[in-house]
């Protein structure tokens, strides 16, 4: 009995640390929302979003991880910059599609990425994907495709620009896969905590300098469009993505992102309480299928445990 504990304990963690990652990250389009509507430019959001999350994590990593961080080689450090800013990239172009397109499509293109992250995943990382694995990456992603499509009388019909704002979201999508593929080599060599100081870090540096570069102001907004940004950096980004990345010290990369799909069904309900968005019975039914995706994951990697 006490060697099956450890190992129950081993298979659960990771399994919660995604359902809590999944239920934080569905708050970030909210906030950016609101953000947008106090004035914020969605660069500023997504630059501030990680320089308040880098100024908690600093100091608690050099008073934790200050060994890791100071014995870091080269190369780790520099595969991490550049993880940082492909996270940063992801975090710019995601956040301005809210600009342009409805929650839920903007969040279900973004979170498409598991597609590029499984190709990634055999062609660099030389994982190999079981028949269910694949079957559930290929049902998740057409859930995923029909939500954002939106069915007769969508919210995208209502956006500013959805062709402009759901290329934005999947050039997102884009983006993040080679982070979650870095950090899947990455996480097995640093602590969660050395590793994210360093990416978010560098993530926060990327977008302060696209800021720099393009003018885009960062103070001058109401005060309560910091308030959300601030929320940002505390809840989707210090608790979600944590999450994700601690998650994938033990996980392959395609399993640690494909329950993100979960994230637009979280966001979808909040859009329409908070923000009144429509949600028709067919993104409802293409959100159930997405989901149905995530469960041919889980019971694939069950499976091979």
């Amino acid at each position: 009995m006490n060697q099956s504990a450890p190992l129950t304990a081993r298979r659960v963690s990771p399994i919660l640390g995604i359902a809590a990652g999944v239920a934080a990250i569905s708050t970030a389009s909210i906030f950016v929302r609101y953000a947008q509507i106090d004035g914020a430019p969605s660069l500023t959001i997504a630059a501030l979003r990680l320089l308040f999350a880098s100024a908690v994590l600093l100091p608690l990593a050099w008073v934790r991880s200050r060994a890791e961080l100071v014995t870091l080689s080269t190369r780790d450090l520099l595969t991490g910059l550049v993880s940082g800013v492909f996270l940063g990239a992801h975090f710019a172009t995601w956040i301005m599609s809210l600009q342009y397109t409805d929650v839920t499509s903007s969040v279900v293109l973004v979170t498409l990425s598991p597609l590029f992250v499984a190709v990634g995943s055999v062609l660099f990382l030389h994982e190999r994907l079981s028949r269910l694995a694949i079957s559930g990456v290929a049902i998740a992603v057409l859930g995923g495709v029909l939500m954002s499509l939106g069915g007769p009388g969508g919210a995208s019909q209502q956006a500013p620009n959805p062709l402009l704002g759901n290329a934005l979201a999947l050039l997102g999508a884009v983006c993040i896969a080679p982070y979650f593929l870095i950090g899947r080599r990455l996480r097995t060599r640093l602590s969660t905590l050395a590793y994210i100081s360093v990416v978010y870090s560098a993530a926060a540096v990327a977008l302060m300098v696209a800021v720099v570069v393009s003018g885009t102001p960062l103070v001058g907004f109401d005060p309560q469009a910091y308030l959300w940004m601030a929320l940002l950096a505390l809840l989707p980004q210090l608790v979600g993505h944590t999450s994700f990345n601690w998650s994938l010290g033990f996980l392959p990369a395609t399993f640690a992102t494909i329950p993100a799909l979960g994230e637009p069904i979280g966001s979808s309900i909040l859009a329409v309480l908070l923000l009144g968005e429509v949600l028709t019975p067919w993104k409802v039914v293409s959100g159930a299928l997405a989901l149905s995706g995530i469960a041919f994951m889980t019971v694939s990697r069950t499976h091979e445990r």
